[in-house]
């Protein structure tokens, strides 16, 4: 890739409303980063916005540079070196940024999440199955957070543990896992989504969630409460076509309440490292995805648009409101062919008029 291709790629993903799957959409319709970039004022413009407001080069190569200081590195979504399960999910980070050794993601992955205010016992747990896990060649995926990330983290550092951040690659959340997380970017592996020098709001920690149960084969949750980010994670997971675990607890704890409820669900239960090698399978090389580049589709030119009738237009829109749809809905209820429909939500998209939801669900802002 071309050092003009990654500038144009970064531009494109940091340009306002180009979301993951908009940025996906875009690089399968024209091709290359470039090439979207150009079309974009015109897609932004069919959706009914002014003029777009594309992240200038300056921006872009600051952000590089900026990155490369810190000791880290862009990978972009098509590169080698990207996870191949990761690559698979709904939305993939179009670009992570990573310091530390990526051969770990090459390995099985088991993701371990759970309470924040978790109890020692959970804690205490959650650190031997880790330690437990990554004396048989397993790496650990966490998110860094309070407790049971905390705890799981700490078990792997014998042996390959990956710390996922809500924030920029350059701020440790919490302060006081800054030694844990210096040690895992030096040691082992860390990755953000976000640009250097972003803080962990809210909205970032869904996204820091699905990379976290999109880079690993199965997901185990100890302790959490029903409406927890944890929970979150394991229904990603699911939804991902990924093994879902679950620590079963005390009726009478409400930080037990999530993981019950899983169990319930048809989560594995989850009492040694053993039920977990068993909940996803014989592990041997054939289970581990290699590096590979990711398929290329051949491109689109912005001209198709135009062929676009208004009633194909207004028959998609008129469908839209504040309450999430499918997709699939929309393009059965339509009646317009897929790629149509398609076209019409990423114009309206770029043109910060509908947002996008988990499980392929669309809203108007």
């Amino acid at each position: 890739m071309t050092p003009a291709e990654r500038l144009a790629r970064l531009r494109l993903i940091r340009t306002p409303h180009v979301g993951p799957v908009s940025w996906h959409q875009l690089m399968q319709r024209f091709g290359s980063g470039e090439a979207a970039l150009d079309a974009l004022p015109e897609l932004v413009l069919r959706g009914g916005a002014g003029k777009a407001r594309i992240v200038p080069i300056e921006v872009a190569e600051r952000e590089f540079a900026r990155v490369a200081d810190l000791g880290a590195r862009h990978i972009f979504s098509d590169e080698p070196e990207y996870s191949s399960l990761l690559r698979e999910v709904e939305g993939a980070p179009p670009v992570i940024v990573v310091r530390g050794d990526t051969a770990m993601l090459r390995r099985p992955c088991v993701a371990i999440v759970g309470a924040r205010n978790a109890s020692a016992i959970a804690c205490r747990f959650a650190r031997q199955l880790a330690a437990d896990l990554v004396a048989r060649d397993v790496t650990v995926v966490s998110g860094l957070a309070r407790g049971v990330d905390t705890a799981a983290h700490i078990g792997a550092l014998g042996g390959a543990t990956v710390g996922v951040i809500a924030s920029g690659i350059d701020i440790a959340f919490p302060p006081e896992n800054a030694a844990l997380q210096e040690k895992i970017a030096t040691d082992q592996l860390l990755i953000a989504e976000q640009p250097p020098g972003s803080e962990p709001l809210a909205r970032h920690f869904p996204s820091r969630n699905r990379i976290i149960a999109g880079l690993a084969h199965g997901t185990v949750v100890i302790e959490a409460a029903p409406r927890s980010g944890s929970l979150i994670t394991a229904r990603r997971a699911g939804d991902y076509g990924r093994e879902v675990m679950a620590v079963p607890g005390s009726p009478l704890d409400p930080r037990a309440q999530g993981c019950n409820l899983l169990i319930r669900e048809g989560a594995t239960l989850i009492q040694t490292v053993e039920d977990v090698l068993e909940a996803i399978g014989p592990i041997d090389r054939r289970m581990v995805r290699e590096p590979a580049p990711a398929p290329v589709t051949p491109p689109m030119h912005v001209d198709a648009a135009g062929s676009l009738r208004d009633n194909d237009r207004h028959s998609v829109v008129d469908l839209l409101g504040p309450t999430p749809v499918a997709v699939d809905e929309i393009i059965r209820l339509s009646g317009r062919p897929a790629p149509a429909v398609q076209l019409v939500l990423l114009e309206l998209e770029l043109a910060g008029r509908i947002e996008r939801h988990a499980g392929a669900r669309i809203s108007t802002v």
